[in-house]
C-alpha cells in the first residue's frame, strides 16, 4: 500500500483523504452542498483580521447591535452593457447609498463570516467531517457569499461610472465593465474596514489600475499583432453614437443644475455664467445667443475680466461637485 501511495502525486493523495473525510457528512447533503464543500475545504480562504472576532460577544456585536441596512435594487443593471444606462435612472432606481456606519456593519458580518469558516477549517484540521460541521459551515459560507453580493451589488454604479469616465478607445466597453466589476469583488475581499476609509475611495484605486492592465494589454496585443485598414472589417460608429448621446446627457444635465442652482450659486455666480455660456434666461430669451467673453461679461458687472475668471471658475467646481454627487448617487 505504501509503494503505491508513493506513486501518487501529493495533490491526488490529499484529493483521496478529503472524499474519505467527506464521507459522513455526504450522507446528508445534496450534491450541489458537496460540491461547495469540497471547494471550501480544498480551496484558499481568507478574511480580513478584526480584534473584535476573537471576543465571546462578538457575534451580538456583529449582527445583533448592526443598524438594518437596506439591500439595493438593481434592476438597472444590464449584464452585457450594450446601451449606456442613464445616470438620472440609475439614481432613482433604487441605489442604496451606504452610511459610515451602515458600511463598517456590512463589513464586518461579511469578514466575520469568513472568519467562522476559516475556524472551522482549522478545528476540522484532518478529521473524518462531521454532518453537523459540514451544515455549520456551509451555512457561514453562504452567509459570506450573501454579504459579498450586496456590498458589490451596492457599489455596481460606482464601476458604471469609472467606465464612463475612463474612455478607452481601444477597448470594449463591456470588456471594461467586466474587468471593473471583478476589481470590485477583489477589493471587497481585501477592504479593511477598521482603518477608517469609506470603501470607493479604496475601490476606485482598484478599479483604476484594473482598467490600466487593460489598456495596457490591449496595447501589447495590437503591437504584436497589427493589421492594415480593410474597410470590410472597419467598425461601425455605434460607440461613437452612444459617446455623443452621452455627452449631450451630461450637458443637459449641466444645464438642469444650472437651472434649479442645486449647486448653491451666489447671483453674482448665476450672471456669470449665464452670460459665459449663454444659460438661463438667456437662453430662453434668445435660443441663438453666444456665450460672451470674460471682457465683455465684467463690463456688464462692472468688474475687471480677471474677477469675472474667478468667479466663473469658483461655480464651475460648485457645478462639477453637484454633478459629480449625483452621478454616483
Amino acid at each position: 500500500m505504501t509503494q503505491v501511495l508513493n506513486q501518487i502525486s501529493p495533490l491526488e493523495q490529499a484529493r483521496m483523504a478529503r472524499q474519505v473525510r467527506m464521507a459522513d457528512a455526504d450522507q446528508q447533503l445534496s450534491p450541489e452542498d458537496q460540491a461547495t464543500l469540497k471547494r471550501v475545504l480544498e480551496e484558499k480562504y481568507e478574511y480580513v483580521v478584526n480584534d473584535m472576532f476573537p471576543k465571546s460577544n462578538a457575534k451580538k456585536k456583529v449582527f445583533d447591535e448592526a443598524p438594518e441596512i437596506k439591500k439595493p435594487d438593481t434592476s438597472w443593471y444590464h449584464p452585457v452593457m450594450e446601451n449606456f444606462t442613464d445616470t438620472r435612472k440609475v439614481k432613482n432606481a433604487g441605489t442604496v447609498l451606504l452610511t459610515a456606519a451602515e458600511e463598517r456593519a456590512l463589513f464586518l458580518q461579511f469578514n466575520y463570516c469568513r472568519y467562522k469558516v476559516c475556524k472551522l477549517r482549522d478545528k476540522i484540521g484532518n478529521k473524518p467531517i462531521k454532518a453537523k460541521q459540514a451544515r455549520e459551515l456551509l451555512e457561514w459560507f453562504n452567509k459570506a457569499e450573501a454579504y459579498r453580493d450586496q456590498i458589490a451589488q451596492t457599489n455596481l454604479a460606482l464601476v458604471l461610472a469609472m467606465a464612463k469616465r475612463t474612455r478607452m478607445s481601444d477597448v470594449d466597453f463591456g470588456d471594461l465593465i467586466s474587468e471593473g466589476n471583478m476589481a470590485l469583488l477583489r477589493a471587497i475581499d481585501k477592504f479593511d474596514v477598521a482603518r477608517g476609509f469609506k470603501f470607493s475611495t479604496y475601490a476606485c484605486r482598484a478599479i483604476l489600475k484594473a482598467f490600466s492592465r487593460v489598456g495596457v494589454k490591449q496595447s501589447r496585443y495590437r503591437q504584436l499583432v497589427p493589421t492594415d485598414f480593410d474597410p470590410k472589417l472597419e467598425r461601425s460608429n455605434y460607440m461613437e453614437l452612444k459617446r455623443d448621446e452621452h455627452k449631450a446627457d451630461c450637458v443637459d444635465e449641466v444645464s438642469q443644475i444650472f437651472t434649479d442652482n442645486r449647486a448653491d450659486l451666489t447671483a453674482i455666480e448665476q450672471e456669470v455664467i449665464e452670460h459665459r455660456f449663454a444659460l438661463g434666461e438667456k437662453r430662453k430669451a434668445d435660443p441663438d445667443a453666444k456665450p460672451m467673453t470674460l471682457e465683455q461679461v465684467g463690463r456688464i458687472i462692472g468688474v475687471t475680466k480677471e474677477r469675472v475668471r474667478q468667479i466663473q471658475n469658483k461655480a464651475l467646481d460648485k457645478i462639477k461637485v453637484s454633478l459629480e454627487r449625483g452621478f454616483l448617487s
